[in-house]
Formats: C-alpha cells, structure tokens, sequence
C-alpha cells in the first residue's frame, strides 16, 4: 500500500533541506515494492553486507554438503591409534588429517564441517520458532489493543526480566537434553524480542496516512491490518531476525557446551567439541581454538548481514 504523495514545495518556497538518500527512500516507499529495490541496491553498496553475504554462503554450503564435503562421518573416530595420554596430533602432523584429530581420535575437519550442519539447523530452527511466536504475540497485542495488549505485553514484560541464556537453559533443562530442546529453549527466549518489535512498528504504521485513509473507505481493521500494516511493519522485524541468527549461533554452542545438547561425547557439534576440548588445552589447544573460530567467524557473518540490512533500510543510520 503506498503512501500519500507529498505535494510540490510552492515556487520560491523555503529550500529543501530533506537530504537526497531520504528522498530516494520516500519515493520508494511511494512506489510500494520499490521500497525494497532500494533496500537491495544499497546492500549491493556496502562492503559489510558482502563480507557478512559470502560468510553465510559458505557456512550454508558447508552445512548443505557436508556428506560430501567431509572425510569421515559424523562421529566416526578413525584416528584413535594416534591418540595419546600426553599427545594429540594437531595440524598437520598426520597425513589424511589436515586439521589433526580431536581427544577422541575423530578428524577434527570432518567434525568442524558436521558441526555446521548442526548449528545451521539449530539456528534456524530456534529463530523461527521465535519469530512466529513473538510475530503472532506482536500481532494479536497491536491489532486488539485494550486489555488485550495489556496482558499480551505484561506476559512479554516477564519473560524480559529473565536474561535470555538463564531462561534457555531453565527450559532445556526441564525438556532435556536433545537437540529439539535446545531449539526450543532459544526460540522461547527470542519471542519477547520480536513480540515488543512488530508490536512497536505496527503502532507505528498506524497512524500513517494510507491507514486512516484506508479506514475512511471503510475497510474492516482484519483487512487493514494483514494487507497495509503489517506488510510495512515487518522490515524491522527481519532485520532483528537476521541479527537473531547469530545470537542463536552462539547460545546453541553455549548450550551444548553445558552438556544440554545431548548426544554421546564424540558428536560434531561446535559446542560438544569445545566442552571435551578444555581438558587438553596443554595437550592440543587447536582442537578448542578451531571450533571456537567457527563460532566467531559465523557469527560475525550474519551480524554484517543484519547491520547492512539495517543500514539499507534506514538512510539516516548508513555506513558512511
């Protein structure tokens, strides 16, 4: 739905301080789907968005085809003649183990490249389970209002006071130790934080003139709502999501590096592997500095994502 045009400044009027990227970004708006080729063509623009783009495309394509990708399977242990009290072959040292093998005896390439797997699913998983349950909260409270909204966001106030990593635990500890629990846990703390999102961005949009026009033509405010507002209240909420992707990243490594992730010792997850791998840090540190690096890198992928789409969304917030 697009807004109502501006009318012209009249001849010899005041000068036009707007700046010119606002004015692309009011004619977008105006244009309806324009609004997101400007989005895109000022992604294309900044080299953030890029770097945190090719980041994700090769952690998605790891994660795709790892089957492939890696030597051995996920928690075969093919090098366990090698292993040690006092050694740990690391880098380098084995042929056929590039990156050496872990406490166990697996190759440690071969479980960074399942561990991607792994996390991507969890990432995933537990961020759109958060998304569709802070978006349908989001929705409900904006639409109703009243009392309504009042309880929805004292609910979302509630879980706000408990921080996000202490309330994931409490709740995969109760589920247990499984991976669908982990996912669970991380989608319950993200929904406050797309509820209080759209909720805000919706009200936002409320009072925008095509909504009060649309209300004029005497459009119910079910149709309002799920054909005007929420289209144009949502680009706020993707945005958080992608930046959600990395914090799920991490707090699912944290997780599994409580011993809540389940499994047995030897499964390639990111998290699992650091949990063993303190106890040869004086042996091998590389099998905790190489999925620690996993973790970081992907997670600094989609916050570069996130940040540029931001940006790209908000002229007066870009990089410049």
């Amino acid at each position: 739905m697009t807004s109502a045009m501006l009318p012209p400044a009249p001849s010899g009027g005041p000068v036009d301080d707007t700046s010119v990227d606002d004015k692309e970004l009011l004619a977008a708006k105006t244009r309806g789907g324009g609004f997101w080729r400007d989005v895109f063509r000022r992604l294309r623009r900044n080299s953030s968005a890029w770097v945190g783009a090719v980041i994700i495309a090769i952690f998605v394509l790891v994660a795709v085809f790892a089957p492939w990708l890696a030597p051995y399977g996920p928690e075969e242990l093919p090098g366990q003649q090698y292993i040690t009290p006092g050694h740990i072959p690391g880098p380098g040292e084995i042929p056929g183990f590039p990156l050496g093998l872990d406490r166990f005896g697996g190759d440690m390439l071969s479980k960074l490249i399942w561990g991607a797997r792994a996390s991507l699913l969890i990432g995933i998983v537990s961020t759109l389970l958060g998304l569709i349950g802070g978006m349908i909260l989001g929705l409900v409270a904006a639409t109703f209002g009243g009392w309504v909204d009042t309880l929805i966001m004292r609910f979302v106030d509630i879980l706000l006071s408990v921080p996000s990593l202490l309330l994931a635990v409490s709740i995969a500890a109760l589920m247990g130790q499984t991976p669908l629990a982990i996912m669970i846990a991380i989608g319950a703390a993200q929904v406050p934080i797309f509820a209080r999102l759209l909720r805000a961005s919706m009200l936002q949009q409320r009072s925008s003139d095509y909504v009060l026009s649309a209300a004029t033509l005497g459009l119910g405010r079910g149709r309002i709502t799920m054909t005007h507002v929420l289209p144009n209240a949502v680009g706020p909420v993707i945005v958080q999501a992608t930046l959600t992707l990395a914090t799920a990243v991490i707090e699912a490594a944290g997780l599994s590096y409580l011993g809540l992730g389940g499994g047995v010792p030897q499964t390639a997850e990111w998290g699992r592997m650091l949990t063993y791998a303190q106890l040869e840090l004086a042996v091998n540190p590389w099998i905790a500095i190489l999925p620690g690096i996993c973790i970081t890198v992907t997670a600094l992928g989609f916050t570069l994502l996130g940040e540029a789409l931001r940006e790209a969304m908000d002229p007066r917030t870009r990089a410049r």
